[in-house]
């Protein structure tokens, strides 16, 4: 057994536990490598889709932020629930408690107006279901969790999958941002949306046709939330079946439209999104963007740690 002393906090800010007996199961496992696990979930209090009423997932939020014996506060799951928090969410004491916020995909909702409210750095990472829940974990992704954490600096190495086209050759530096693609194109025109200066930013989504993917780039595009970027970083984008009318676009050929139009290199390989084997990013780190043909490098510092 592992005495790692850390208190983390398990927060519902989306959807409800797919599976309460797992994430019991989970909890416990992570008790046993000697975490300090304090639930802030409670099944019992699902509210339709939902981890809780909007009233009862803030508290949530709240009362993990609040407590002194939590270093790191993990969201229960994404799905959705967070946009409907974001008026009442104060995201200036989220930031002054000094806990590290973690999660993806819904959670995008949260990092955004952190960062531009606070400018604290969250992190884009695991979240309890699944990625703790599973009998057995993916080693990679809690490697990368917790190798992020501990700091103080990290890396992530990106693969070109079989028969994609080549990346583009980069060396570029700037504050890594992004997420969920759906949810930054819902963000935007409201005031929790915020682009990083002269970033690099990453996108992942699931279940997104390609001309959808192309849409709502596009409209990051024409919003200016792409204006100075150093470069566009796609992690996975499955989940989706081509229709019988597609006539030759697929996934390559949107790629290969994102690239002639968009003014910042495009690259993808980015092992991250709504899968298994998945890299932790620090959201608002100073990164470094290193490629070659078949891969890149991604280093990142300067944001806080364990």
């Amino acid at each position: 057994m592992k005495t790692n002393n850390i208190g983390i906090a398990i927060v519902a800010p989306g959807g409800a536990a797919p599976d309460a007996r797992a994430l019991t199961a989970g909890i416990a496992r992570l008790e046993q490598q000697g975490y300090l696990v304090h639930n802030y979930y409670d099944d019992e209090r699902r509210h339709l889709r939902f981890g809780g009423t909007d009233a009862g997932r803030l508290a949530q939020l709240n009362a993990a932020a609040a407590d002194p014996d939590v270093r790191v506060v993990i969201a229960l799951r994404g799905s959705y629930g967070m946009s409907r928090l974001l008026p009442e969410i104060d995201f200036g004491a989220m930031a002054a408690s000094g806990k590290l916020f973690v999660g993806y995909s819904d959670f995008t909702a949260f990092q955004m107006p952190l960062m531009k409210q606070t400018g604290r750095i969250s992190f884009a990472g695991p979240m309890m279901c699944d990625d703790f829940v599973r009998e057995e974990p993916d080693a990679y992704t809690i490697g990368q969790f917790w190798d992020c954490l501990r700091g103080p600096t990290h890396s992530v190495r990106g693969q070109v999958a079989d028969g994609r086209a080549d990346n583009p050759l980069v060396d570029v530096g700037g504050r890594l941002w992004g997420g969920n693609l759906a949810m930054m194109v819902s963000l935007l025109g409201t005031p929790f949306f915020h682009a990083l200066a002269d970033g690099i930013v990453y996108i992942e989504d699931i279940a997104e046709h390609p001309y959808r993917i192309e849409r709502m780039v596009l409209q990051l595009l024409y919003a200016g939330a792409l204006d100075g970027q150093r470069a566009l970083v796609l992690g996975d984008f499955s989940g989706y079946q081509l229709g019988a009318l597609e006539n030759g676009y697929d996934f390559e050929t949107m790629l290969a439209y994102l690239r002639q139009r968009l003014p910042m290199p495009v690259l993808t390989g980015l092992p991250f999104g709504h899968i298994k084997r998945r890299a932790t990013l620090p959201y608002g780190g100073m990164a470094r963007l290193v490629s070659d043909a078949r891969g890149f490098d991604l280093s990142i510092g300067d944001y806080p740690t364990l």
